[in-house]
């Protein structure tokens, strides 16, 4: 940010001169004091020399001239000593009540700057950086009008106290470039003087750290909304890491950046890194600097040594504990090769970045968890469907062909029969393992996206179930990736229970986007009771309407059933979108 320079005095300000000959009282004090002894002993010695004259005449003549010319000058020479020190006096506060108006006017110049610097502060974007810079200049340099005009094309105008309703003619214009960019008009009814010229320099420094404030306030706001798009939008951990941490260091300009996360001893380990040399991992234990990051809680900066300890070629490296309510979730490094590396960085924005990153690992390894309990139940729903149904089949179908061994000689018709029977038995658990397999088919949301991989599974059912499967889409489908995965789930489950149960010949399937999006299956199967079978457990799918619905009610969404015998289903869910 460019340098402020200090702010000029809006008026020279000089102390008043003393009064001529010293102070007032000081002359009142004298005369008090010296002239009455003064003025009897000149009355003494003028009285001795008059006796001394033998004229009578003469000595009438010389008091007269004594006490008729020389007393009333030494009186009219004193007054007008007395009166010359008033009048010193008076021109002295004369000279001081002018200086207390230059400095009323100082003071309030000053503190409109004051006022200025704190609006610009608080000034939340760059548009309201140049409105209240247009106006503050307006008001401490007295202008008529103000523009003010900032890099991207944004400018300012404010108006004074005047009558003109745009700057004319007659106005007298100055103009000062702002730092880093831009320029400040200003137009006065009189010439400024120096001293506002002055004003004006460095009320443009102030409105440049104001602009440059405002630029860094944006950049952060940027960065915090890309490390929370990059916590919505990964669940795999390494690349989580690899963008948080890539946003962090690009903010910074760094060089190097690293995670180590706790592991389940509370043992810190290598989670990512990268450097100059590449990516890495691996789970290598942390350096001693990161264990002391984490004993202290708060950042920490590392030179020397212990910063190459980290990264070979850093000579300084900021460590971020990354901590929540339950306890320390691991350290954040950023490493750069400058010895003045994270002079000016900004700790506490840096600080909620790591905040952010231990939500988003907390996120991950609560979804990586969450995907382990899903596939240990989907091992135990195969396994007991596997139990109740095929097993139970085939064993079924042994038992029958065990029959017909033994009545191949002694009833072939009746044997005949029999193994007809077993072979649309099997044939019927052959399409039951299909439709098991086709339902547990691992789906790629991450790398098709939602619509195309709908597109695929629709079209791979009716294929798969024999049967007319069609798919609409209409309006703008934009989820997160977590409610893109529970309505797919929904979609599945849906289409495999109408695959097991429905026995239709045609289903339907849309997908609306809008305020929400809304999937519905509709086959034209027999349908059934919803109020008997709504708590059941979909043997294909694993999950019943019940755990669907909460599913989808857990995301702010709705979930109904429309069913009835021999008229067909009809599944509908809205989700809020993104």
């Amino acid at each position: 940010m460019p340098e402020s320079p200090a702010l000029p005095a809006a008026l020279p300000v000089t102390p008043p001169p003393a009064p001529a000959g010293g102070q007032l009282s000081d002359r009142v004090r004298l005369v008090r004091n010296v002239l009455p002894p003064l003025i009897l002993l000149v009355v003494v010695v003028v009285e001795a020399l008059i006796l001394q004259l033998r004229d009578q005449t003469l000595e009438i003549w010389a008091h007269l001239l004594f006490y008729g010319l020389l007393g009333p000058a030494v009186t009219f020479f004193s007054v007008e000593w007395i009166a010359e020190g008033t009048r010193a006096r008076e021109r002295a506060e004369r000279e001081l009540r002018v200086l207390y108006g230059q400095l009323s006017a100082s003071h309030e110049r000053l503190r409109a700057v004051q006022e200025l610097m704190r609006d610009l502060t608080d000034a939340p974007d760059m548009g309201a950086v140049v409105e209240v810079a247009a106006r503050g200049a307006v008001r401490v340099t007295g202008a008529t009008h103000a523009t003010l005009s900032v890099p991207g094309g944004l400018s300012g105008t404010a108006r004074g106290q005047t009558l003109l309703a745009t700057p004319g003619a007659e106005l007298h214009p100055l103009t000062v470039s702002i730092p880093g960019g831009g320029a400040l008009a200003l137009h006065f009814e009189l010439p400024p003087a120096p001293e506002t010229e002055a004003l004006a320099h460095a009320l443009a420094a102030e409105v440049a750290n104001g602009v440059e404030a405002a630029r860094q306030r944006t950049l952060d706001l940027m960065t915090l909304y890309s490390v929370d798009q990059s916590i919505r939008a990964e669940r795999n951990m390494r690349r989580l890491l690899s963008r948080v941490t890539r946003i962090m260091a690009e903010r910074l300009g760094t060089e190097a950046r690293a995670v180590y996360l706790s592991d389940q001893d509370g043992v810190l380990r290598l989670e990512y890194a990268q450097d100059r040399r590449g990516e890495s991992g691996g789970g290598n234990p942390a350096p001693t600097f990161a264990q002391r990051v984490a004993s202290a809680g708060t950042p920490l900066l590392a030179e020397g040594t212990e910063a190459s300890e980290v990264f070979p070629e850093a000579q300084r490296v900021l460590g971020l504990p990354m901590r929540d309510e339950d306890g320390l979730v691991g350290v954040l490094m950023l490493g750069d090769g400058q010895n003045q590396a994270f002079d000016e960085a900004r700790v506490p924005l840096l600080a909620l970045m790591a905040g952010q990153a231990t939500l988003a690992v907390r996120n991950a390894r609560a979804h990586v968890y969450s995907e382990e309990l899903a596939i240990s139940d989907e091992r135990a729903r195969i396994a007991r469907e596997i139990h109740d149904s095929v097993a139970q089949s085939l064993a079924f179908a042994a038992l029958k062909l065990d029959i017909v061994t033994r009545q191949m000689h002694r009833d072939p018709v009746q044997a005949e029969a029999e193994v007809r029977a077993a072979s649309a038995l099997l044939r019927e658990q052959i399409r039951e393992v299909r439709r098991s397999i086709f339902a547990l088919r691992p789906i790629d949301l991450e790398r098709y996206g939602l619509l195309e991989t709908v597109r695929r599974y629709v079209e791979d059912f009716g294929e798969q179930n024999s049967l007319r499967a069609t798919l609409t889409v209409t309006g703008d489908v934009h989820l997160s990736p977590s409610d893109e995965a529970v309505v797919f789930r929904l979609l599945q489950e849906s289409l495999n229970n109408v695959a097991k149960h429905a026995q239709a010949s045609e289903v339907r399937v849309s997908l609306h986007g809008g305020a929400h999006l809304t999937l519905r299956v509709q086959d034209n199967g027999v349908g059934f009771n919803l109020e008997q079978i709504s708590g059941r457990v979909s043997s294909a799918g694993g999950l019943g309407l019940l755990q669907m619905r909460e599913r989808v009610e857990a995301r702010g969404g709705h979930y109904r059933v429309l069913s009835s015998p021999d008229h067909g289903t009809l599944v509908e869910a809205e989700m809020p979108q993104a």
